[in-house]
């Protein structure tokens, strides 16, 4: 008969193995941000609060040695190219226009890539780019220059302030939602977005990301992911 620190040790064994995979600390999966603009730096920071090695990339890595240094060990500065290699995700955080440029420069780093796109194109900055996301739908789009990725949109339905106040926050978590056509890259977005602090809620394959694109009826909203399934009409 097992003794009592032997029975505990089993029961202490048994709960660890029943906790959410997501939940495990080897689940700390090293990502890459791809602008450190307000989205970027706000939602990779809370990656790294969250144990997560993250390296946040733009045209001028040296720029970034403030934020980086400010977060810890766990965050570096570099290059795309570094980002991207780097992460097993990669989270988009720059202005529309960048993307064509992006998908012609790292295209076959792309390829297979998980990448959290949080991008929104605007008239008065991305030009013929907002025209065409608003007509095809930007999920489409954002496929289209980014070819070949594991594409989830996320990150994009909120300003960077909304982020700022709410992750982790007391009582019921913010929703999240996000939409993507690959189940494997829609689920290692769901565990990213719960490391950050929220609730992720998955709308739909990638075209339902029309459905909290800026300007859209579900662009904005703060509320819990009760709440958010009812305002798309998913089932509870």
């Amino acid at each position: 008969m097992a003794s009592d620190l032997t029975r505990r040790t089993l029961l202490a064994a048994g709960a660890a193995l029943a906790l959410p995979a997501r939940a495990q600390p080897s689940d700390r999966i090293p990502v890459g941000v791809i602008g450190a603009g307000n989205i970027g730096s706000t939602i990779g920071g809370l990656w790294v609060k969250a144990g997560h090695p993250v390296l946040f990339a733009s045209r001028h890595p040296e720029e970034l040695a403030g934020l980086v240094a400010g977060l810890g060990p766990l965050a570096r500065a570099g290059s795309v190219a570094e980002a991207l290699a780097f992460g097993e995700a990669v989270l988009i955080a720059v202005p529309y226009r960048a993307y064509p440029e992006i998908g012609r420069e790292h295209a076959a780093a792309l390829k297979g890539k998980i990448v959290l796109d949080a991008g929104n194109a605007t008239k008065a900055r991305d030009g013929d780019l907002a025209a065409e996301a608003e007509a095809a739908g930007i999920g489409a789009v954002s496929a289209k220059y980014l070819p070949g990725a594991r594409l989830v949109r996320v990150f994009n339905a909120a300003n960077y302030r909304v982020f700022q106040k709410n992750a982790h926050r007391e009582g019921a978590r913010m929703a999240v939602p996000l939409a993507g056509d690959d189940p494997g890259a829609v689920a290692v977005a769901e565990g990213l977005v719960r490391d950050a602090g929220f609730d992720p809620v998955v709308v739909g394959p990638l075209d339902a990301a029309r459905r909290f694109a800026m300007g859209s009826p579900g662009f904005g909203l703060d509320v819990t992911a009760p709440e958010a399934r009812k305002a798309f009409g998913l089932a509870p």
